[in-house]
């Protein structure tokens, strides 16, 4: 499937570290990859895009002291690759020392990095992945006809392997792969005043066969958009909010973002110095596990080498770790956690959690406002202060009443983490965070 074998990545990385040494570096760190891929896009049964991607890269970061300076290349000739060093050691000598710079501590390298079956090739090509997109799209036009236009149904399979090296002695690497089915339909309201809604929905998964059916990707898509139709606003108010899960994972990225080292050495995050302070409910616990196979938040080691570990981030409210690289450790006096390139597979859980998904959180709520889609950047994570529009749907005695549209969801993240009050059993992947959909107690909705 690929161009170039682990061996051949191996050779690679040992040259440019030798040539680094050559040079004169005290320390170098090497990868490589090569990726190749293949998308394709329909819409209303027509071929929008077919995509076929080969790339490769090789980069090396290497340091004079204190001093660092990195280059890359696509060019894998022994002429280009030693220009790639010569350009990262030139950079290094004209650039500023900074005392934290360095490859992670020896000791902390995965010396023997396990098998976590991350790679499971799709033979699919594109009349068969075509014919899928087409399955998913026809389905949601199938729905209602109501459902009278679309911006399309993709299908995307993704293979790839790298391998990283340091002149501390670590060597290693692995494939993956990610593929993925979506859909977005427009609905129609029809009528002299018609007004269109548009939804979408999408499985993805390192494995092809857990991709959810096609048909049911679109289907489900359709009556999402249906569901959209004849949205109103609301008067102002303040009233309690769920956030779907697909976006409740996303609330939880905040809370990772403000507890990452980046954020914190540079003091512009609204939970600094909060290490052993509450940030959740005491109800609430978040666990990261890189360790789990299969799962896109899974990883034997971070982008730097350093191997990772199963640990508690949050116990019962109180934050227990942050998220950190070597270089944000070092500013802070700290350890890397191994979490150079962010978070890994994450979980929050509570023991408040009820069974029979959003229905029974919808009930637990009784009344209040479901977000189900969330637009702008109006999260500022140095205070916290948090304001987005939104769209989703009024609910009186635990059920649905309407949709509605042009409101906003205000209110500050540090108050809304602690103000969770359930969490729940809808649980749902998307990228390195697991979750249900989350209700908070109390948020100001912005309306007429």
């Amino acid at each position: 499937m690929f161009t170039y074998s682990s061996n051949q990545f191996q050779e690679i990385i040992d040259f440019m570290l030798k040539e680094a040494k050559r040079r004169g570096a005290s320390d170098a760190v090497a990868e490589i990859s090569e990726g190749q891929g293949l998308s394709v896009t329909v819409r209303k049964g027509e071929v929008e895009t077919i995509e076929q991607s080969l790339d490769k890269q090789v980069g090396v970061t290497l340091f004079l002291g204190h001093r660092r300076g990195n280059a890359s290349t696509s060019d894998f000739s022994t002429a280009s690759l030693k220009a790639s060093v010569e350009a990262a050691y030139h950079i290094a000598q004209h650039t500023a020392e900074d005392v934290c710079a360095g490859p992670a501590e020896k000791s902390l390298l995965e010396k023997h990095p396990r098998d976590l079956d991350l790679f499971h090739p799709w033979d699919v090509d594109s009349a068969t992945a075509i014919e899928i997109a087409r399955a998913a799209e026809g389905a949601a036009f199938g729905v209602s006809k109501q459902i009278q236009n679309s911006d399309g149904a993709s299908v995307s399979a993704h293979h790839a392997h790298f391998m990283m090296g340091t002149s501390l002695g670590f060597m290693g690497g692995y494939p993956f792969s990610r593929h993925y089915i979506s859909c977005a339909p427009i609905a129609n309201s029809g009528g002299k005043k018609s007004h269109m809604q548009r939804d979408d929905w999408y499985s993805s998964s390192r494995i092809s066969e857990e991709l959810a059916d096609p048909a049911a990707i679109g289907r489900y898509a359709a009556q999402r958009a249906l569901s959209r139709l004849n949205a109103r606003s609301l008067s102002t108010r303040r009233c309690p909010v769920i956030f779907e899960a697909p976006l409740a994972a996303g609330l939880l990225g905040g809370l990772v973002q403000a507890v990452s080292g980046g954020a914190l050495y540079r003091r512009s995050s609204f939970l600094l110095d909060s290490l052993g302070k509450q940030v959740l409910p005491k109800h609430i616990s978040l666990f990261e596990n890189p360790h789990i196979p299969s799962l896109t938040g899974s990883a034997p080691f971070d982008e730097e080498g350093v191997k990772t570990s199963p640990r508690t981030v949050v116990d019962k409210g109180f934050l227990q770790g942050y998220f950190l690289s070597t270089y944000s450790a070092r500013k802070l006096g700290m350890k890397t956690t191994g979490n150079a390139g962010g978070s890994h597979h994450l979980t929050l859980q509570s023991p408040k959690t009820l069974k029979g998904g959003l229905p029974a959180l919808l009930k637990a709520m009784g009344t209040g406002l479901l977000v189900t889609e969330l637009m702008g950047q109006g999260v500022n994570y140095v205070t916290g202060d948090y304001s987005r529009g939104a769209f989703g749907y009024w609910v009186e005695n635990g059920e649905i009443q309407f949709p509605v549209e042009e409101i906003t969801i205000a209110g500050n993240l540090r108050d809304m983490l602690l103000d969770i009050q359930m969490i729940g059993s809808d649980s749902l992947i998307r990228g390195t965070k697991e979750t249900g959909s989350i209700l908070i107690g109390s948020m100001t909705v912005g309306g007429k």
